[in-house]
């Protein structure tokens, strides 16, 4: 069924567990994750960016997205992932999404408040929720681009100010979190993160979770995260899986062949991360 983000971050924020947020570029990777949140009884989003959006077309992705969320026997809300402009989340807005972040977190502090909060208005008055974003977080995520000597950890106090300036939703934090695989083993910031929770009462969301180790994820689920999102090992288990087909079966050209396997090696990693998130059951 397709809902809001709000009451799935909500209840995970109440009840002490999180909800995965996988990214979508296609038909198959949108079957595998519909198929692993079904297996495992589990509320999710499912996340389109703006980089999904201009390979698959505005006109094609969300509704193929949608149309699997209201079909779901589970709660899926459907999410614009790191919308970069105004423009892009009313677009998002007119074709069904039910979940907005609008990451401003690349301009100063004033900046970020005023583009939120213009954003805020806009999606508040159809009763859709919004997700933002302060500190930056490194590597590479579509537009973002940030070095490891530049990246910036969330401020615990400013996150504060943060909520009561802009009136979001969700709050996205930079604790040690990057985009894409890591270099070496992350490090999150337990501390950082429980200075951010005690201060800020909206749902807190990692971003760049492929890589961090299960225990990692575990104690970032009991400090408070609500959200995690997915992405990166998605796409590791859609290329690894189709090099391994094909380098078994080089004279299969059949795609619905090609293409089975690979969904399964993704809905494995889907349903693998439910679980640690301890979202399994919660629909």
């Amino acid at each position: 069924m397709l809902v809001t983000s709000k009451e799935l971050l909500l209840d995970a924020q109440k009840n002490g567990y999180a909800v995965g947020a996988f990214n979508t570029n296609n038909l198959e990777i949108t079957h595998a994750i519909v198929r692993a949140a079904e297996a495992k009884r589990a509320p999710i989003l499912i996340q389109i960016s703006a980089g999904a959006i201009k390979y698959a077309g505005l006109e094609f992705l969300p509704m193929i997205v949608c149309k699997a969320a209201e079909q779901a026997s589970v709660p899926i809300a459907v999410h614009l992932d790191h919308g970069p402009s105004f423009d892009l989340v009313m677009k998002a807005l007119r074709h069904g999404f039910t979940s907005i972040m609008r990451d401003a977190s690349s301009l100063p502090y004033e900046g970020n408040v005023a583009e939120v909060r213009k954003v805020v208005e806009a999606c508040h008055a159809i009763g859709v929720p919004v997700e933002a974003e302060i500190g930056r977080l490194g590597g590479v995520e579509e537009h973002v681009v940030v070095s490891e000597r530049e990246a910036l950890m969330s401020d615990p106090d400013e996150c504060a100010r943060f909520v009561a300036d802009a009136g979001f939703d969700f709050l996205a934090v930079a604790i040690g979190n990057a985009h894409g695989f890591y270099k070496g083993v992350p490090k999150l910031d337990f501390d950082r993160l429980d200075a951010i929770r005690e201060r800020v009462d909206v749902p807190l969301v990692l971003h760049g979770a492929s890589g961090i180790p299960d225990y990692q994820i575990t104690q970032a689920v009991e400090h408070g995260i609500a959200k995690i999102n997915i992405d990166t090992e998605i796409r590791h288990a859609f290329a690894t899986t189709v090099r391994k087909f094909q380098e078994e079966n080089p004279d299969q050209i059949d795609p619905r062949k090609i293409l089975q396997p690979v969904i399964a090696a993704m809905q494995a990693v889907v349903e693998r991360k439910i679980e640690i998130f301890r979202s399994a059951g919660r629909a």
